[in-house]
Order: C-alpha cells, then sequence, then structure tokens
C-alpha cells in the first residue's frame, strides 16, 4: 500500500511512547487542509494510535480498534483480532488505511492485508513519508542515544516534511508516559 497525504511516526523507547503526524491533507495533487489531527489518544490515554489513508477510512479503523482494545484489554491481541476482521470482513477490505499503534512497551504497525508487524528497533512510520520519517528517526538514534523520543520523533517529520511533498511541518506530537 502506498498512500499519499500523510506521515505518522511512532516511538517507543524506555518506558515511553510518543507518536507525531503531520496535517496535510491532499487530494489528488492539489492540499486541501493543513491541520488535520492524525494522532489520537485511545483506551484512556493508555494506548496511541496514528493513521494514514483515506480520513474517512482510517478514522473508522480507529473506532474499530479502539471496540477491540475496551474487550481485550492488550495492545497485541487487539490489533490481531482487528487485522482478522480487516481480513475477512468485505466491508473493511475496502477500506484503504494504515494504523500504527503504540503503548509504552510496543509499536505495531497494522494494514488491510491482515498485517501486524511489530519493529525490533520500536520504530514505527506508516504514510507516503515513512521511509523518509524512519530513515531520519534511526539516524538520530545512531548519532545520540540520549536524545529524547520527542526531539527524535518532530525532527524526523520536519525531515520528511522536505522531501516528500505530501507532508507538512504542522506537526501534532502525543506522548505517553511510564
Amino acid at each position: 500500500m502506498n498512500y499519499h497525504g500523510t506521515t505518522i511516526i511512532g516511538i517507543v523507547r524506555d518506558g515511553k511512547a510518543v507518536i507525531a503526524g503531520d496535517g496535510q491533507v491532499t487530494l489528488g495533487e492539489m492540499v486541501i487542509k493543513g491541520n488535520a489531527r492524525k494522532v489520537r489518544y485511545l483506551a484512556d490515554e493508555s494506548v496511541l494510535a496514528g493513521f494514514a489513508g483515506a480520513a474517512a477510512d482510517g478514522l473508522a479503523l480507529l473506532s474499530r480498534f479502539e471496540s477491540k482494545l475496551s474487550e481485550h484489554n492488550d495492545l497485541i491481541r487487539s490489533a490481531v483480532e482487528l487485522a482478522k476482521e480487516w481480513r475477512t470482513d468485505k466491508a473493511l477490505r475496502r477500506l484503504e488505511a494504515e494504523l500504527a499503534v503504540l503503548d509504552n512497551e510496543k509499536a505495531l504497525l497494522l494494514t488491510g492485508a491482515g498485517d501486524v508487524l511489530e519493529p525490533e528497533n520500536g520504530i514505527v512510520a506508516i504514510g507516503s513519508g515513512s521511509g523518509y520519517a524512519i530513515s531520519a528517526a534511526k539516524a538520530f538514534l545512531m548519532q545520540d542515544n540520549k536524545m529524547p523520543i520527542e526531539k527524535i520523533a518532530r525532527q524526523s517529520l520536519e525531515i520528511a516534511s522536505q522531501i516528500c511533498i505530501y507532508t507538512n511541518s504542522n506537526i501534532t506530537l502525543l506522548e505517553l508516559n511510564d
């Protein structure tokens, strides 16, 4: 999947999690909005989530994921249950979005293909500028392992916004503390 119109990055390290997303919404090659919020707190602010892709589809998936969280009270199990439903339900299969979800211990990427991926380095990125953002985050971590993850997420998105035409520098950043 290659969704245009956003970049989301999430980082989990040392019992802390952050997620950041840009605010740009595009329709074709035209910028429609520059200050959208594509990252959210879920489950009484114990989980961070963001979406890339069609806004209505992303919001529908976030709502379903939050229902799974209330039902199972476990990030991985909720992600797996949503991925199974997403892959098998005819209506859900048509949704064009990806989700990044994090708690203080794990970062996960969910796709409509039934993928639930947990990156080994605690960094997850989705959207059209995800490759740029994740590369920047890895570079920052290699340079300075003590750099605060909020700063890494923000600067990584700023770099992505300078390269990806579907990403802007109007950044929303949310964090969870241990």
